[in-house]
Formats: C-alpha cells, structure tokens, sequence
C-alpha cells in the first residue's frame, strides 16, 4: 500500500513525541491492567510464533521474546520500527500495513493486535488479514479501548450539576474518528460500537475464547480510583 499517506492518522508526525514519554514499563494502562493478562494469554495459547500488528517500538515483542516465543512485529511507522530495531538486534521488525501484511497464508500460531486496532481505519480487512496469516488452530489476541469509553470522543471528563466529574457517553452507535492531543502528541482513534468488532471476528469464522475487562492490578491510589470509575481496556482471545 505505497500510495497510503505515511501520517493519515498522525502517528508519523508525533512518533518522537510518543517514544519520549513512553518508557519502557509502558503507561498506566499497559504496565498495571493489560501487561499480565496479554502474557498470560499469550502463553497460555503454546504459540512458538506470533506477530505483532501495529508493534510500534517493539514492547510487546521483546516481553514475549524474553519467553522463548519467536516474535515479528509490524507497524506503519518506519520511527517506531527503526527504534524497535535498535532496542532488539535480534528481533525480526518490518515496515508495513495491518491491511496488507507481506507475509504467506498460516505463517503464525498467534496474532496480536495490542491497542492498535482502534487506529486503524479498515478494521474488516485487516483482521482479514491476521486470520489469514494464522495457521489452523491459531489464536488471535486483541486488547482495545472499550467502546463505551471512546463513544466520548473528545469530551473527556465533565463537571455535574451535583459537583461529581464523571465521563459520559456520547453517540455510541456513530462509527467516527476522532483526533487527540496531549504531550506533543496528535493522533486519530476511531470509535466503533463493540458490535462492529464482534461481527468483523464473527464473519471471519472465528471462535471467541475468552473476554475480559481487566482491572488494574497495583498503580498509583488516584489512577486506580478513577479507573474503577470508567474502566477504558478490555482483552479478547479469538480462536481460528
């Protein structure tokens, strides 16, 4: 897909802005709620090959290396594979698109998508895509924002009448994309009604294994609260 715009969704313009303020434990969501239960899962498949969509600087990867499991990873943005490269000499990172992956038809026995789903733009094929590139028997791991969270858009927290902040919902069954500033960074999300997903899997003839809405398993007392509050992630583990 060449003749794709290599910032349609801004991720180019502010991949440096993203590796200065993503350390290596990642954030709060992915160190303290989504880390442990997408290892586990992911070893709990016996997979020995997975592929990475949207690996940006290779985090995942290099976890389940660390494990013995012979990792790919993929992502649009050549800044993301480049610094992958240099963090892991030895991994195997490729430039390219969820919606065209270059490689042959059962090449992996795991694909993952980690909070990279919700970036892309044709959701149909590109996990048209990772089924493809699963073998018979493969399993496909995903951990999304939950729909009801990005149904907000770019609402964000609000003030009541009573004082309470709360975050609201906003048009849920509205297929959008919206765009996101914080921290020098700008990047577009797409919000879907969980049915879009589900259906897109379904359709591929998939067999949904396990859902969950994790909540988080230490962090900080104040982030710990509010997610309680609104719980943004959710992981699923879908069988071909």
């Amino acid at each position: 897909m060449t003749d794709r715009d290599p910032d349609e969704n801004g991720w180019l313009s502010s991949s440096q802005a993203w590796l200065d303020r993503m350390p290596d434990t990642g954030d709060f969501a992915r160190e303290f709620i989504l880390d442990s239960l997408m290892v586990q899962r992911a070893l709990g498949s016996r997979a020995a090959t997975m592929l990475d969509v949207g690996c940006g600087e290779g985090r995942f990867c290099r976890m389940m290396a660390r494990h013995g499991v012979q990792t790919t990873g993929i992502d649009p943005v050549g800044p993301f594979i480049d610094q992958a490269r240099s963090r892991d000499p030895d991994g195997r990172y490729l430039t390219g698109y969820a919606e065209a992956l270059p490689f042959d038809d059962g090449d992996f026995e795991l694909v993952v998508f980690y909070l990279s789903l919700m970036d892309i733009e044709d959701i149909h094929l590109a996990i048209r895509e990772a089924v493809r590139v699963l073998g018979p028997g493969g399993t496909l791991l995903i951990a999304n924002l939950t729909s009801f969270f990005t149904s907000n858009g770019t609402i964000g927290w609000i003030t009541g009448e009573d004082g309470r902040r709360h975050h609201p919902l906003g048009r849920y069954l509205e297929e959008r994309a919206d765009w996101f500033e914080w921290d020098g960074v700008r990047i577009r999300n797409w919000h879907r009604p969980l049915g879009t997903y589900m259906s897109a899997l379904l359709a591929e003839g998939l067999r949904l294994t396990f859902f969950d809405e994790p909540a988080p398993v230490g962090g900080p007392t104040d982030r710990v609260e509010r997610y309680a509050e609104t719980p943004f992630t959710m992981l699923m583990e879908w069988v071909k």
